[in-house]
C-alpha cells in the first residue's frame, strides 16, 4: 500500500513538473503578406477574413490567426463584369456579417477616377467562401458624389457608414462623411461632414505637373469603440507622400453621431511613418481582436523605403495596441519588419 501511495505521489509532482515548463512562444514578423495596400479583416466562428486592394477582382482569405496569412486559404470571390461604371479600380474592400449575410463593400469605377463610388454584393451562405455572391449595387446619399474607403458599423441598433468624398465634383479635396444606412445596400439620411483636412500633417499632397497640383486628404476611415467613447481613425495627407499617417476623431457614445460638432479631432497624428525602422508611408488601417478576445490589434499598410507611393510596394503589417488611463488608444510606433512578435493570444 505505502508502495501505491508514493508511486501516485511521485505522478503527482512529474505531472507539475510537465505543466511548469514552457511551451515554445509561436511568433511572426511583418509584414503578414509581401503586398497589399488597405488591408481588412473580420473574425468570425473562429475564422478571420481577411481582403485587400486588388484593383480588378474582390479577394478573400480563410485564416484562424491573421499572422499566418501567407499560408491561409485564398479565393476570388467576385470578377465585377467589364464596361460597367464598376468594372476597374476596386479599392478598399470591406467585408461584413450584417443581419445573417456577409456583405463586401467596394470603391470602383470606369477606368476614369472621377467616376468613383461606393458598391456592395450580398451572400447568405454561412462560410463567405463558399455560397454566390450578389451584386445588390451602389451605395450612395443623394448627393451621388465621389466616394471610396466605407466602412460600415451598428451603433445602439442602428447602421452607420463613413466614408471618404468630394465636397463637389472636382478633384482637391477629401473630407470624411458619415450617414446613417436603411440596411446594408441604402443609405437613408443627408451626409454629414465630420472632418476635413486642415492641419498641417492633413495637407502633405503635392502633385506637381498634374491637374489638381495639390490635394489634401482625409480617408480611410474606421470605426472603434471603447467603453464610453467612439473613435474614427482616418488617413490624412496623400498615400504617394511619405507622410501618409492617422489621424483620430472621438465622441462620445452618447452623443449624436450624425451632428458634426459631436466629433472632436485630435490636434497630432496618432500613428506615423518611423523612418528608423524602415517604416514609410504608414496608413489605411484597420482593427482587430485576438481570437481570445483579450487582445487589440491594429494592421495597417505601409512602404519599406522611401518615395515608393501608393503602389504595389505597400505591405500590410499588424501589431498589438494599448489604451491609455483616459480611455484613448496607444498605437505605439511602427515596428520594423525584422522584429519577433509574439502572434495574437488564442483561445
Amino acid at each position: 500500500m505505502r508502495i501505491t501511495i508514493l508511486f501516485f505521489i511521485a505522478l503527482f509532482f512529474a505531472g507539475c513538473t510537465a505543466n511548469r515548463v514552457k511551451q515554445p512562444v509561436e511568433t511572426f514578423t511583418n509584414p503578414v503578406l509581401p503586398s497589399g495596400a488597405d488591408p481588412y479583416s473580420f473574425y468570425k466562428d473562429g475564422y478571420y477574413y481577411y481582403t485587400h486592394s486588388a484593383q480588378n477582382k474582390l479577394i478573400l482569405w480563410k485564416t484562424k490567426s491573421i499572422a499566418g496569412l501567407k499560408n491561409a486559404e485564398k479565393k476570388v470571390v467576385w470578377t465585377p463584369p467589364p464596361h460597367t461604371a464598376y468594372s476597374k479600380e476596386l479599392w478598399a474592400p470591406q467585408i461584413h456579417f450584417i443581419n445573417g449575410k456577409w456583405y463586401m463593400y467596394f470603391a470602383a469605377d470606369d477606368g476614369n477616377n472621377y467616376n468613383h463610388r461606393m458598391y456592395v454584393i450580398e451572400n447568405a451562405s454561412p462560410d463567405p467562401m463558399q455560397g454566390r455572391w450578389e451584386f445588390k449595387g451602389k451605395v450612395a446619399d443623394a448627393t451621388n458624389k465621389w466616394a471610396i474607403d466605407a466602412d460600415v458599423f451598428e451603433h445602439k441598433g442602428r447602421l452607420y457608414m463613413i466614408w471618404s468624398g468630394w465636397e463637389g465634383n472636382e478633384n482637391g479635396q477629401q473630407n470624411i462623411y458619415i450617414a446613417r444606412m436603411k440596411n446594408p445596400w441604402t443609405i437613408e439620411s443627408e451626409r454629414v461632414k465630420i472632418s476635413s483636412p486642415e492641419l498641417k500633417w492633413e495637407t502633405h499632397g503635392r502633385l506637381p505637373g498634374q491637374t489638381p497640383d495639390q490635394v489634401n486628404v482625409n480617408e480611410g476611415p474606421q470605426f472603434l469603440k471603447h467603453k464610453d467613447k467612439i473613435f474614427i481613425i482616418y488617413s490624412a495627407s496623400g498615400c504617394w507622400t511619405d507622410h501618409y499617417t492617422l489621424g483620430m476623431l472621438s465622441t462620445s457614445t452618447e452623443a449624436d453621431l450624425l451632428v458634426a460638432s459631436s466629433w472632436k479631432k485630435h490636434p497630432e497624428p496618432v500613428f506615423q511613418a518611423e523612418p528608423g525602422s524602415g517604416v514609410y508611408a504608414a496608413g489605411h488601417n484597420s482593427f482587430f481582436k485576438s481570437p481570445d478576445g483579450k487582445e487589440d490589434w491594429i494592421l495597417y499598410h505601409a512602404n519599406s523605403e522611401p518615395g515608393q507611393g501608393c503602389g504595389g510596394h505597400r505591405s500590410p503589417r499588424a501589431q498589438k495596441f494599448t489604451w491609455r488611463k483616459d480611455g484613448t488608444p496607444d498605437f505605439g510606433k511602427p515596428l520594423r519588419t525584422t522584429q519577433s512578435l509574439v502572434i495574437p493570444s488564442k483561445k
